[in-house]
C-alpha cells in the first residue's frame, strides 16, 4: 500500500501534525488504526500521513484545506487497505458512501479508540450508531424484538449485500437462524409451538402479512403491526 500523492508535498512526520492536531494525536494511540504503527527509518511516512498524504504542504500553509487529504470526502483512501469494501459498496443494495451520503468515519472511529462504533469495550451499542440515522427503529418498543439487543449486523451488513435492506439473506432463513424450528413430523416445520408450514409458501416472515414489524411492536407480541 502506498500513502495517498499530493503534488510537491513532502512527507514531515507525526510529530509535524501533532503540534496542530494535538487534541486528535494524543487519543491516536488507543486507536484500532495505532496497531499498525511500525517503527524505523522504514516506517517514518507510516502514520498520520498515512492516509491524509504528505503534510508538507499543508504545514508550510498553516493549515489550508486544499493541502492535505480529507479521507471523510473520498472512501478510496480507505480502500487502500480495506480492499474488500471496494467490492461491497458496489453492491446492488448498500449505504451510499461511493456517492458520497455517507463516510467511513460515520460508522467508523479512526483517531481514537474501537474502529467500529458501539463495539468491544464502548458504553454505547451498535444500535446507536445505526439509529443515529435510522431514527424510526430505535424504539421504545413495547414489544421489542431480541435480535436487536444483539446489534444490526446480526440482519444486516451494513456494508453492502445483494439483497433489500441489505439483509443478510434474502428469505425466512435469515429468520431461521435464531427461531430454531421442530420438525415433529416430516414435512412440518412448528416454531413457537404452532405450526407454520403452510406459511412457509406465502413469502418472507417480514412480508407475507406475519411478522412486519421487525424491529419491535407496540401493539403485539408477535411483532406483527
Amino acid at each position: 500500500m502506498m500513502p495517498p500523492e499530493i503534488p510537491g508535498a513532502k512527507f514531515v512526520g507525526s510529530k509535524a501534525c501533532s503540534d496542530c492536531h494535538a487534541e486528535i494525536t494524543k487519543n491516536f494511540p488507543t486507536a484500532t488504526h495505532a496497531r499498525l504503527h511500525a517503527h524505523g527509518a522504514n516506517a517514518e511516512n507510516i502514520g498520520c500521513e498515512t492516509c491524509h498524504g504528505p503534510g508538507s504542504a499543508h504545514a508550510e500553509s498553516g493549515g489550508a484545506r486544499n493541502t492535505i487529504i480529507n479521507p471523510n470526502k473520498s472512501p478510496e483512501v480507505c480502500f487502500q487497505c480495506h480492499l474488500d469494501m471496494r467490492g461491497k459498496f458496489s453492491l446492488p443494495h448498500t449505504h451510499p458512501v461511493l456517492q458520497g451520503k455517507v463516510t467511513c468515519s460515520d460508522c467508523h472511529n479512526p483517531h481514537k479508540g474501537d474502529a467500529i462504533k458501539g463495539g468491544g469495550f464502548s458504553l454505547s451499542t451498535e444500535m446507536d450508531t445505526c439509529t443515529k440515522c435510522h431514527i424510526a427503529q430505535r424504539g421504545p418498543f413495547v414489544f421489542e424484538h431480541e435480535a436487536v439487543r444483539e446489534g444490526c449486523t446480526i440482519c444486516h451488513d451494513p456494508h453492502g449485500t445483494v439483497n433489500d435492506k441489505m439483509l443478510l439473506q434474502r428469505n425466512q432463513n435469515l429468520c431461521l437462524k435464531c427461531h430454531f424450528q421442530q420438525q415433529t413430523a416430516p414435512g412440518k416445520l412448528v416454531i413457537g409451538g404452532r405450526d407454520h408450514t403452510s406459511f412457509m409458501s406465502r413469502g418472507t416472515c417480514w412480508s407475507a402479512g406475519c411478522h412486519e414489524a421487525v424491529h419491535g411492536s407496540q401493539v403485539g407480541s408477535s411483532l406483527r403491526f
